[in-house]
């Protein structure tokens, strides 16, 4: 699967664009100024495998506590400002990028100190265009619409190149899939920088997986987008580990396993739903990229098992493990889960050693 080439650029130690992995992302939602309670968030983020943080910065209180989160944080971080530059500017001065929004920034000249203060400490601008908050000038043209969604990220774009500033990522969220999903596409074969993706304001973790699910899924499949945030209200770990499974499943990612196992249905002749439930829990710390089946009755087993690295084929009491497409052992129904996890550690170790 090709991916559209991007220039690469540095969030402290992570890259996002060119040839790097895409990168998860989260934003806390304490306080900012609450350092115990933000620093407590940054870390459950980077414990369930998030890559950067972003943060709020609406008060200078918040922009005065940075100093000290950066210095405790465990993973780079993004500085969200909304309406007041001046923010920008003390942010600037230890935080890893920078996130404006140009409906709400304000002038050129604002601007204009914000790329100057980056481009002394040598620190990324994330352009955060929101469908909900455009410009005056450009809303008034194209509606809260995709293309103008475009038209504000061109504008801004060009306004950071004017002033010699490439360090660019780029963002174009709307609440919805649709509009979201058309202005990527239509700014992608037009600019160079790494997207951000993302599905704002998505709600709930049932509407938000699912609408993150086809929008960041769809872009991922077309070859689009290079970070991502999943925007879940008041789940953190869940962001990450929705954002993870989304890369993973567009095959924009290869780590941990893929657990194929049928739907239910009457042909089935054991616990399907244990049996998986407890495949998926103890095979979640794997790294390597495997394939396994858990399969239910043999109508399609015996076909999924071909692909399969390893697989279980129930039958009526009893059924079968396979290894690469061969049969390796068959045994009564409570002895099947075990042995196939026997045999899906085992193939780890093997491709961890290489």
């Amino acid at each position: 699967m090709k991916r559209y080439p991007t220039k690469k650029i540095y969030v402290g130690n992570v890259a996002v664009g060119g040839d790097a992995p895409i990168s998860v992302q989260s934003m806390t939602f304490s306080k900012t100024s609450n350092v115990k309670d933000t620093l407590n968030q940054i870390t459950r983020l980077y414990l369930a495998g998030a890559d950067i943080v972003r943060v709020a910065v609406p008060q200078v209180e918040d922009a005065l506590a940075l100093k000290t989160i950066k210095k405790y944080s465990p993973l780079p971080i993004v500085a969200d400002i909304h309406f007041n530059y001046k923010l920008a500017l003390i942010a600037s001065e230890v935080v890893d990028c920078i996130r404006i929004n140009p409906g709400n920034i304000g002038s050129k000249k604002r601007i204009k100190e914000v790329v100057k203060a980056c481009k002394e400490r040598k620190i990324p601008i994330r352009i955060g265009v929101n469908a909900g908050s455009l410009e005056k000038e450009i809303e008034q043209k194209y509606g809260a619409t995709a293309q103008g969604m475009v038209e504000s990220a061109l504008y801004h774009i060009k306004l950071l190149e004017d002033l010699d500033f490439t360090d660019i990522k780029v963002s174009l969220k709307a609440s919805d899939v649709p509009r979201t999903v058309e202005a990527y596409r239509k700014l992608r074969p037009l600019v160079e920088y790494p997207f951000h993706l993302g599905v704002t304001e998505a709600g709930t973790v049932f509407h938000a997986t699912i609408k993150s699910a086809i929008g960041i899924g769809a872009l991922l499949v077309d070859g689009i987008g290079d970070t991502l945030r999943v925007s879940i209200t008041g789940e953190l770990e869940k962001e990450i580990e929705v954002g993870k499974a989304i890369i993973k499943d567009s095959g924009r990612a290869s780590e941990g396993v893929n657990i194929i196992s049928c739907p239910t249905c009457g042909r089935i002749e054991a616990d399907l739903v244990k049996a998986v439930a407890e495949v998926e829990e103890k095979t979640k710390h794997i790294k390597e990229p495997l394939n396994i089946s858990v399969m239910g009755c043999v109508v399609n087993a015996i076909g999924e098992a071909k692909e399969a690295d390893v697989a279980i084929a129930y039958g009526k009491g009893t059924g079968l493990i396979m290894v690469k497409g061969e049969v390796v052992a068959k045994l009564p129904e409570n002895k099947l889960v075990d042995r196939f996890l026997e045999e899906v550690e085992k193939l780890a170790k093997t491709k961890q050693r290489g």
